[in-house]
């Protein structure tokens, strides 16, 4: 049986609803609600910015589904709907916006002209999970993030903003009250109802609704559709088996290590080398796939250094870096 409403989650349908210059204001109330905007702050308008060209490798391309604009003032946005909790995630998130504000010089005179960025993030997962002694999350289901000065507590240096809504601290139920409380909803489980429930009746919640129903899809937006919910599924299999695998052989090559040297200390540190053996393997298998993919080639001696590396955060950094990358220097940086 097809579903009555498609996940908004998804890269197509999320951009189908925000992505669309006819669906502006759609966009406009999801930014002024999850940054809380009111009176004069609120955006009246946004321009939708050309997206950045990702990197066509299901690994990364389905965890990051992104839309750019930015207001009347030049302020600039990056939202983002997170699909998959993937390593490195929330350095790529302040990498986004980092790299939104940079790009817009063009020569070193022009740094008075650079306008504040704001990156919106909504994950399909607890990124702080840590609680209280009452149970209650420390951190909310919506949080903002700025610098400020350690020692007296201002704000400062806010040219940089992230804004974090993490979907499973949602906890209202079918009885969503609050504007955030119904955009979380509404991606939570626009997928699973057959009709408009009451909170979502009133705009913009009902045209985000009727936006997501698959009876307005054409037959090449639905398999369009199709195929990504797929691809998320290939995506998600891909990162346990990659995670799997490195965990099998650590704990194997840890056995067979202790065994040999026949102690405790030596069986315990087999099993911490192998592990850790096992999980540099993993993620320069990673690596290479990225790479074979985005068709970037490797010299031998490029193909030795990855064989060579033994330190994580550089494997994870040249993993990163593939996304855009032009060339295979671009990676090695």
């Amino acid at each position: 049986m097809l579903p009555i409403f498609a996940d908004p989650k998804t890269d197509f349908v999320f951009k189908r609803i925000f992505g669309a210059e006819q669906r502006k204001p759609l966009l406009i109330a999801l930014l002024n609600h999850l940054l809380e905007l009111t009176g004069d702050r609120r955006i009246h308008d946004v321009i939708h910015l050309r997206a950045d060209q990702h990197v066509d490798v299901p690994e990364l391309k389905l965890s990051i589904v992104d839309v750019k604009c930015t207001d009347n003032t030049g302020r600039r946005f990056v939202v983002e709907m997170q699909v998959l909790k993937v390593e490195g995630f929330e350095k790529r998130v302040v990498y986004n916006a980092a790299k939104a504000y940079v790009m817009q010089l063009r020569t070193a005179e022009e740094y008075p002209a650079l306008c504040d960025v704001v990156g919106v993030t909504i994950c399909n997962f607890n990124l702080w999970s840590d609680r209280d002694e009452n149970g209650a999350y420390r951190v909310p289901m919506l949080s903002r993030w700025r610098m400020f000065e350690q020692h007296c507590g201002q704000a400062g240096l806010g040219q940089i903003q992230h804004v974090f809504l993490e979907l499973p601290k949602y906890a209202a139920g079918d009885s969503p009250v609050g504007l955030i409380d119904k955009w979380a909803y509404f991606f939570r489980e626009a997928r699973n109802l057959d009709v408009i429930p009451p909170a979502l009746t009133e705009a913009p919640f009902r045209e985000a609704m009727e936006t997501a129903r698959v009876a307005t899809f054409s037959p090449e937006e639905w398999d369009l559709y199709d195929r990504a919910k797929m691809a998320e599924q290939d995506a998600r299999g891909a990162l346990v088996v990659a995670r799997e695998e490195g965990l099998v052989k650590g704990r194997a090559e840890g056995r067979a290590e202790g065994r040999a040297e026949g102690r405790a200390e030596g069986r315990a540190e087999g099993r911490a080398q192998g592990e850790a053996e096992g999980r540099l393997q993993a993620k320069r298998e990673v690596l290479l796939r990225l790479l074979s993919k985005a068709r970037l080639t490797l010299s031998d001696a490029e193909r030795r250094m990855i064989e060579d590396c033994v330190d994580e955060a550089t494997l994870a950094k040249w993993a990163e870096n593939v996304v855009g990358a032009t060339s295979v220097a671009d990676v090695f940086v």
